[in-house]
Order: structure tokens, then sequence, then C-alpha cells
């Protein structure tokens, strides 16, 4: 795959400043996927970072992702037109090595199907995005996601006046 296609696959980003940590976008997603109010069957997680900053995570569907390389049982596999990675639920044998390969932390335990799931972007419209009381998440690139980092460490770094 070519690198500007990788480069232009969307992810859920959040927005710290803005997530309260309702976790609403929990609970839609495991409606939407699994047709049940359970946050633990969500694709995406709220996690508390610190007492004002909550993080959620989801799948960032990484070029030559280390989830799909380290399943010995072939049980995943990656969309090469949006990066989503496939779980072959029959497959799956919940060895744990995707989890542990995951950098971001956006493989999640499905208890009721032992196996395992990441985000599938809800078939393109994440439904944790429309449902976001706070507009916290969005669809961005990798690219996008670190310009806004570096915008931000700007503003916090730089007093206004000298701007």
């Amino acid at each position: 795959m070519s690198e500007q296609i990788a480069n232009e696959r969307k992810f859920v980003s959040a927005d710290f400043d803005k997530c309260t940590g309702c976790r609403v976008c929990e609970l839609v997603c495991a409606l939407e996927n699994e047709n049940v109010f359970d946050p633990k069957l969500s694709r995406i997680k709220v996690l508390p970072f610190h007492l004002l900053v909550n993080m959620p995570m989801s799948c960032r569907f990484c070029e030559d992702a280390p989830c799909v390389r380290s399943c010995s049982r072939k049980a995943l596999t990656q969309s090469e037109e949006t990066g989503v990675i496939i779980v072959d639920d029959d497959k799956c044998d919940l060895c744990g090595w995707c989890i542990e390969s995951c950098k971001y932390g956006a493989i999640f335990l499905n208890q009721d199907k032992t196996t395992v799931m990441t985000c599938n972007l809800c078939n393109g419209t994440p439904q944790c995005i429309e449902w976001c009381p706070e507009s916290a998440l969005s669809l961005m690139t990798q690219e996008e996601v670190e310009e806004k980092t570096r915008k931000a460490a700007v503003k916090h770094l730089i007093p206004e006046e000298w701007r």
C-alpha cells in the first residue's frame, strides 16, 4: 500500500480538552455493534488519565499493523482500502498477542464471544462521533493529529502576547 493512501486513513481521534468522560461513545458503540448497552463490549474505551483528563482510545489502523502481524492463527486481517482491522471470530483463540502488540491499547477483549474486537468505523459512520455530546471525537488522519498536537503544544508553551 502506498504511503500516501496509508496517511489518508482516518480514525476516531479525541480532543482531550473536550472529553468529559461521560462514556456515551462506549454505549453507542456497543449498541451499534453488539446490540446491547454494555460498555465492556465497546470498540472504543474512555480511560481516565488524570482527575481532569479522559482519553478515549480506539484503533488507529496502523500501516503494517503489529496486531495483524502478531496473530499466528491469521484471525486478523486489514482492509487495504480503509485500514480497518477485521477479526475472524472463528480463528481467534484469544492468545492475546494482538492485544500485547498494539501500541495504542486499542484491541479489546470481547468476553461474550471469547474473541477480540477493535474499531470498525461502524461501516463508515462512527456512532461514537455522531453521539458524542461534547463533539470531542472526530475522524482524523495521523498527520492531522500530529499537526493538532504541535499547535496545542505551542499554544500552551508560548504566551499569547508573543505569538
